[in-house]
């Protein structure tokens, strides 16, 4: 056999409180995950106040209309999270995280450019929910007891759910899976709790006597919107992974659509509402979640945020889980549940700076989402192309070439880098950039039609797609195995 170069050993099995399952494929004897359980992780990975300013920001920024709102919430839930759902069966194809299947698309070295800047893309968006939840805090503190927010307390607060989020995902899937159920309940009985009060006390005559905003607009909206479940994308064959070979994939697309769009679609619908009577919501440039204080008594507004910030732990923690993966994917010689104090700690460094320094939150948020937006697309169009592809075949992932990073592994291509996953990644994210445009740079072809109508993430996918399917279709090596070690093959399963 020739030589070969390991990530991890095997781990033992995923027994107990804390996962020490790695980036390693999970073998069929652990495989007794049920697709109803994904249902409540992507409730979870939904609830954020920050929908509710987004929501807002399509009413008074994007001058969109209640009719116009719903549908953009819609849309943009089908769209992001029916990616999301699509991409995940991979996971129990594989039965490892996507970071690490994603060798398999574009080599085990090429893997490193599209890893790198998904990992990037993870540190900005836990500082952004750590940022998130830290207000949270401060504003639940002023609520109840008159605190004013000084320097000192923003460092505790966001000191305080940093720590909170690097437990819950430092304690793997199951612990996650418990909290999500719980927070679900949770947080869905005071949305009600929510919406009866919206529609008890807002001005409806005035809310749905707005006129329409243009198409232009819209479509942009649906494209922020979306972004966020954009980003959740590549980490969705991670919670995916746990599922048996005979898990339906239909089933897998509706559960994770219908468990993201359960929170989304009325969070963004009420951030809508609630800007009519309340323009500042749109406008809560330094503090995102201060203006609950004022759109809802204080008797609502405090146990909502209580259970908002609940989700944000949740959200963040679904983010630090992947993203422990994504460092042991990238050459980070630790466990999972210490690859993750990686993220945790550059999200606390960046949430200071954003919280004592930086200015415009809400405006960085944006500009985050559509940089995130693009940078994921390009990887989405290359790794769904590559799935279309395994579909046929009698090996779809091999567990031992995943993890095998030396040159008789099959996915190492030539020298390690399978050149047209890559070459359709570049192009795709260099066109997906020049329609691009955001506070502080804008794209050489932004002011095009589909640049005006925020569709630069969508170009991007299609390009990636596109591209790689054109160019000659990638040849696996035929890894050198004795018989002892060669690894058990995954079924073909729908």
């Amino acid at each position: 056999m020739g030589t070969t170069a390991k990530d991890t050993p095997s781990a033992p099995p995923s027994e107990g409180t804390v996962e020490v399952r790695g980036i390693e494929p999970v073998p069929d004897a652990e495989r007794h995950g049920r697709v109803r359980e994904l249902f409540p992780t992507w409730v979870a990975a939904n609830i954020s106040v920050l929908l509710l300013t987004m929501g807002a920001s399509l009413v008074i920024t994007n001058g969109l209309n209640f009719w116009q709102v719903l549908a953009v919430a819609v849309i943009a839930s089908v769209i992001s999270f029916g990616m999301v759902g699509v991409l995940s069966v991979s996971g129990k194809w594989g039965g490892a995280p996507g970071a690490m299947l994603s060798r398999a698309a574009f080599g085990v070295r090429g893997n490193y450019f599209p890893g790198m800047i998904l990992w990037v893309a993870r540190f900005g968006w836990e500082t952004i929910n750590a940022v998130s939840g830290a207000y949270a805090v401060l504003t639940v503190l002023r609520l109840l007891f008159g605190i004013e927010t000084n320097n000192v307390l923003v460092v505790v607060t966001l000191l305080a759910f940093v720590a909170a989020t690097f437990l819950v995902s430092g304690l793997g899937i199951k612990a996650l899976n418990v909290c999500n159920k719980y927070s679900t309940y949770i947080f869905s009985a005071f949305s009600v709790l929510v919406l009866g009060y919206l529609v008890a006390e807002m001005p409806w005559s005035k809310i749905l006597s707005q006129s329409p905003g243009s198409a232009a607009l819209m479509v942009a909206g649906i494209g922020t919107i979306a972004a966020g479940g954009i980003s959740w994308v590549p980490t969705g064959p991670d919670f995916a992974r746990y599922l048996p070979h005979s898990a339906p994939g239909k089933r897998i697309v509706g559960t994770t659509i219908g468990g993201a769009a359960l929170v989304l679609v009325p969070m963004v619908l009420m951030g809508g509402i609630m800007a009519v009577s309340h323009p500042e919501l749109a406008n809560q440039n330094t503090d995102p979640m201060s203006f609950l204080g004022n759109a809802l008594p204080t008797w609502l507004a405090i146990p909502y945020l209580l259970t908002a910030l609940l989700g944000m732990i949740l959200i963040n923690s679904l983010s630090m889980y992947s993203a422990g993966f994504t460092a042991q994917t990238m050459g980070v010689k630790l466990p999972r549940a210490l690859a993750v104090s990686i993220n945790a700690a550059i999200s606390l460094v960046g949430g200071l700076f954003m919280m004592l320094v930086a200015k415009d939150f809400v405006g960085q948020f944006i500009t985050f989402l559509t940089l995130l937006a693009v940078s994921f697309s390009a990887w989405i169009g290359v790794y769904g192309i590559d799935m279309l592809r395994r579909r046929k075949k009698p090996v779809r992932y091999d567990g031992e070439s995943l993890l095998n990073t030396g040159p008789s592994s099959r996915y190492w291509y030539k020298g390690g880098f399978c050149w047209q996953a890559l070459t359709a990644w570049a192009v795709a994210l260099t066109v997906g950039l020049c329609l691009t445009e955001v506070s502080w740079f804008t794209g050489p072809l932004a002011t095009t039609w589909l640049g005006e109508h925020g569709l630069g993430w969508a170009v991007t996918i299609l390009t990636a797609a596109v591209v790689f399917a054109v160019l000659p279709e990638p040849v696996e090596n035929t890894p050198a195995r004795t018989t002892d070690d060669a690894p058990a093959k995954t079924p073909v399963t729908r």
